[in-house]
């Protein structure tokens, strides 16, 4: 079954047929509040923000980082499970009879030195699996986010006479190696807590400047598959090649091979994407090796894509080593990295559409754009995928800061990438415009049934 269909079939609690003029309909008073309430909390937020983007720490280590959200969540009156899922936390403020919101921020850093030359930068250093030393970095906003959550948890707090239901706040671990969401949900998250009946969460973009949000409905972020590829072969002398069978060569052919699967097989209506990011195959220039070794990685929206993708990998290398004549105890070896797999993040229609009204009504239309299906994997798809259906969104927070994206229009340089060692966000306007647009879904969310 094709995602699409499935769906557009999701039952929800939420009130699917969500009248978007009941939605804006917030508390008068409380929409004239938000923006200056935010604005006083303002510099704790920062303070916060900075010794996160200081302290970062690597996914399935996030100790301390996990400690302070938990800490941050006790201090605003939740009830607190820490170390879920790994180094996971889950908030809960039950606030009388309502609807379940659940808000999700991950919490991981990444393993970049920074060069940002910012008066904060991280200076972490840490030794990776392989005894080497390298940097530690909020390359990809993950500090934005969890202040961003942090600080809608507080203005919900400060307001929960306006709205009633279940505050749901994850601090999530992991996402950059595509565990977290996994690992939560398989403790439980969704058992041992209640359902959400909604989950909303945000990301910092590169390309949106500072004060805007980008809204996509439908699928918004991809599938992502990590695949190695052992191609076999025959050394022997480089001087002596009609002797062997050379597994360069064949690799050669094998890549170009590779990219005619979303030319050629893949309908050009799929997006989708064969990367062959590593290669390695000899050790010196005169010897033909035994074999070479290969890694793709593959990005698909649809998960019929996907098992497309992967069963044409190993028909193509396969067919390569039988045009040059190996036995079959030398044919490639095909490995998907099922453990590590991402599915597609699919933003529910009337979820997405209603928490777009509601940071439209906060932050106004002509601060929300159209924002892209990017082919960037996020784990937050995994929450949508359980048997509970349960509706989710996630929505693109602009974190450029405007007249350095401005200036990048002019020139037509670029700016720098999520997971760049210079990606520097334009941090007070983006994580006041996160908590306010992330307090106003949320309060929207809880009214929307009233």
């Amino acid at each position: 079954m094709r995602f699409s269909a499935r769906f557009a079939a999701i039952p929800t609690a939420l009130s699917i047929s969500l009248a978007l003029a009941t939605i804006i309909n917030t508390n008068s008073l409380y929409a004239e509040e938000l923006e200056v309430s935010v604005n006083k909390a303002m510099p704790q937020l920062e303070a916060l923000y900075t010794h996160l983007h200081q302290n970062p720490e690597l996914s399935y280590q996030e100790k301390n980082t996990s400690q302070r959200m938990a800490k941050e969540l006790t201090k605003l009156g939740f009830e607190v499970t820490d170390k879920y899922g790994g180094f996971g936390v889950v908030g809960i403020y039950k606030n009388g009879a309502g609807p379940t919101v659940m808000i999700r921020a991950d919490i991981d850093g990444l393993p970049i030195i920074e060069q940002t030359g910012k008066p904060y930068a991280s200076t972490v250093t840490t030794l990776d699996a392989h005894n080497n030393t390298v940097g530690i970095m909020h390359g990809c906003g993950h500090d934005i986010h969890m202040t961003s959550m942090i600080g809608a948890a507080e203005q919900l707090m400060q307001h929960k006479s306006e709205w009633q239901g279940t505050l749901m706040m994850v601090a999530q671990p992991a996402e950059e190696m595509g565990g977290g969401a996994k690992a939560m949900l398989k403790q439980g998250l969704f058992s041992e807590f209640p359902t959400p009946d909604s989950v909303i969460g945000l990301h910092v973009s590169a390309s949106i400047p500072a004060g805007k949000v980008g809204s996509i409905s439908g699928y918004a972020l991809a599938n992502v598959d990590s695949v190695d590829i052992t191609i076999k072969g025959k050394g022997g002398h480089g001087a002596y090649p009609h002797l062997t069978i050379d597994p360069v060569v064949l690799a050669a052919r094998t890549v170009l091979a590779l990219q005619t699967i979303p030319s050629r097989e893949v309908s050009p209506l799929e997006p989708n994407v064969v990367t062959v990011g590593s290669i390695h195959g000899g050790s010196k220039h005169n010897i033909i090796s035994n074999e070479v070794k290969l890694q793709l990685t593959l990005r698909s929206y649809n998960p019929e894509v996907r098992e497309q993708q992967i069963a044409a990998i190993k028909r193509i290398t396969k067919g390569i080593a039988m045009s040059a004549g190996l036995p079959d105890e030398l044919m490639p070896v095909v490995y998907v990295h099922e453990d590590e797999k991402i599915p597609s993040t699919y933003n529910n229609p009337e979820l997405a559409a209603a928490v777009k009204a509601s940071i439209e009504t906060e932050i106004g239309k002509d601060n929300v754009v159209l924002a892209p299906q990017v082919m960037a994997g996020e784990d937050f798809g995994l929450y949508g995928r359980t048997d509970q259906n349960v509706p989710i969104t996630l929505f693109w927070l602009g974190a450029v800061e405007p007249a350095k994206y401005q200036a990048s229009i002019a020139s037509g340089d670029s700016l720098p990438s999520l997971h760049s060692s210079k990606f520097a966000p334009d941090y007070p306007l983006t994580i006041n415009t996160g908590v306010r647009a992330m307090t106003r879904a949320a309060m929207d969310l809880f009214n929307n049934d009233k």
